[in-house]
């Protein structure tokens, strides 16, 4: 599905994009996604397409925003036959069929409050699915998730969402989410900086500004050079793209979980080797995430495994490599 809008108010943007399985918009707080996904429902003003001139209730969507919009004081199965037309009796029966489709028939008599966030996106899918939606917009659908379960019971959404066969557009500026799209766009300034297949924007961001929003931690100015850049002091090897001449300048982008540590006492020297030392390092999660201060300083993220082998403490010194294939490029 293309989706071609612009928007005056409350935030003006002009979004152009195709809206393709899962395809997630990325964007930091106040960029207007919300504001998007509002106007696709018919319910702010905008030009666009589809589904111009129609008013919300003819619009064949379904919009889940942060809060599910799910009325409290309907049970599950309630909730799901609220948009159906039908009898009482055959709306209780297709919403019960709908819940069996998304794995919640034996929550169907619960309340809104008795079910988990996952629930909840299900139950509001479910009605989704009444409603006869061509279209799913979600808005920052980890929101409502518990933070220690978010990533499974988000994976198991968009796997049901796949199964259905029905194109969702879910807004966010978290990272995690575009790690799970197979469509990806990223907002800035209120145009579409980037869009393609996730995977694609993921590995080659096209400026510095959505690198950053898509999770890369270290991005610094660089001088390209024949065979690889000049940064901080210290020339790194990498494959250049076309675009990249000599004594251009650019950007360099490297996530903190591609910086390689090397052991202390085992040092490797060779191509995109850095001496320096440990600053910090804290626990995040079940990794460790520290800073690395040498020629360049860098944000370096550890896999527990990691840590518990080379027993690493700040102040220390400690050597880093940065391979060339997990460092890209892009103009300044």
């Amino acid at each position: 599905m293309e989706v071609h809008y612009r928007i005056t108010r409350p935030i003006r943007l002009e979004a152009r994009l195709t809206v393709e399985g899962f395809t997630v918009l990325l964007g930091e707080s106040g960029a207007g996604k919300t504001t998007l996904l509002r106007a696709l429902a018919g319910l702010l003003p905008a030009e666009g397409t589809p589904f111009t001139g129609l008013p919300p209730e003819r619009r064949p969507v379904g919009y889940l925003p942060q809060d599910l919009g799910l009325f409290p004081h309907l049970r599950a199965w309630e909730n799901v036959a609220f948009p159906l037309k039908d009898p009482p009796r055959e709306a209780r029966a297709k919403a019960l069929r709908l819940l069996e489709r998304v794995g919640l028939l034996e929550h169907a008599e619960k309340w809104p409050h008795q079910l988990s966030g996952g629930q909840r996106q299900r139950v509001a899918l479910a009605r989704a699915l009444a409603r006869g939606a061509e279209l799913l917009l979600l808005d920052e659908p980890t929101s409502s998730l518990d933070p220690l379960t978010r990533t499974q019971v988000l994976a198991e959404l968009v796997g049901l969402l796949r199964k259905e066969g029905l194109p969702t557009l879910a807004v966010s500026h978290d990272p995690m989410v575009a790690g799970l799209a197979d469509r990806l766009a990223v907002l800035l300034d209120g145009r579409i900086a980037q869009e393609g297949p996730a995977q694609e924007v993921l590995a080659h961001p096209a400026e510095s500004r959505v690198a950053r929003l898509l999770g890369y931690a270290n991005v610094f100015p660089v001088e390209v050079r024949d065979g690889g850049v000049w940064a901080g002091g210290v020339f790194l090897c990498l494959p250049l793209p076309p675009w990249a001449r000599p004594g251009e300048r650019a950007f360099l982008a490297v996530r903190a979980e591609e910086v390689l540590v090397v052991r202390p006492d085992r040092p490797r020297p060779g191509e995109n080797t850095l001496q320096g030392s440990l600053q910090t390092l804290h626990p995040e999660g079940l990794g460790y995430r520290g800073r690395f201060q040498g020629a360049l300083s860098l944000e370096i993220l550890l896999p527990r495994h990691v840590q518990e082998r080379l027993r690493l403490q700040p102040g220390q010194p400690l050597e880093v490599v940065l391979k060339p294939r997990y460092l890209h490029l892009m103009p300044r």
